[in-house]
């Protein structure tokens, strides 16, 4: 009978590289819950969406549009200049359009008193709208609970 004997050093990077290989799997599981309203027909939400995903967030879609996906913005306190195609709330906040995961991330590490974020419009190279090397400028709004709206982060063109 033949017996393998293991040095600590051995069992140690064995352990390791086991824990390496199942974090991503974890973080899929553990992330934060985000549930998205969007356009059915809408292929940059869905780009969005695969983004925020492949961060770590847990997301579940909802299919909505035209008036009922207006009404769920203007209820949870998106101005009008604000709107874009999708929206989402994670962690008690909404986020609307193309926000970028480390705005997110900011977001829930800081817990501002606010309503959320927002990436008006559709901007190039915001995440899901194509690439960021083609990328114009934009800002990402923090919405504050009476309807203002400062600059959270700026994104120059690439």
């Amino acid at each position: 009978m033949n017996s393998i004997k293991l040095s600590r050093r051995a069992a140690l990077a064995a352990g390791v590289a086991l824990i390496a290989t199942s974090l991503p799997a974890v973080a899929q599981e553990t992330g934060p819950q985000m549930h998205v309203l969007k356009d059915p027909n809408c292929g940059c939400c869905s780009a969005w969406i695969e983004i925020v995903e492949a961060a770590g967030f847990r997301v579940t879609t909802e299919l909505s549009a035209g008036a009922a996906l207006m009404r769920f913005k203007t209820e949870g306190g998106v101005p009008e200049e604000m709107v874009s195609c999708h929206t989402a709330r994670v962690g008690g906040y909404l986020l609307e359009g193309h926000v970028p995961v480390a705005d997110i991330r900011r977001l829930l590490d800081e817990r501002p008193d606010a309503i959320g974020l927002a990436v008006p419009g559709m901007p190039v190279g915001s995440p899901g709208m194509g690439p960021e090397s083609e990328r114009e400028a934009y800002d990402v709004f923090l919405i504050q609970r009476d309807g203002s709206t400062t600059v959270f982060s700026h994104y120059d063109a690439t």
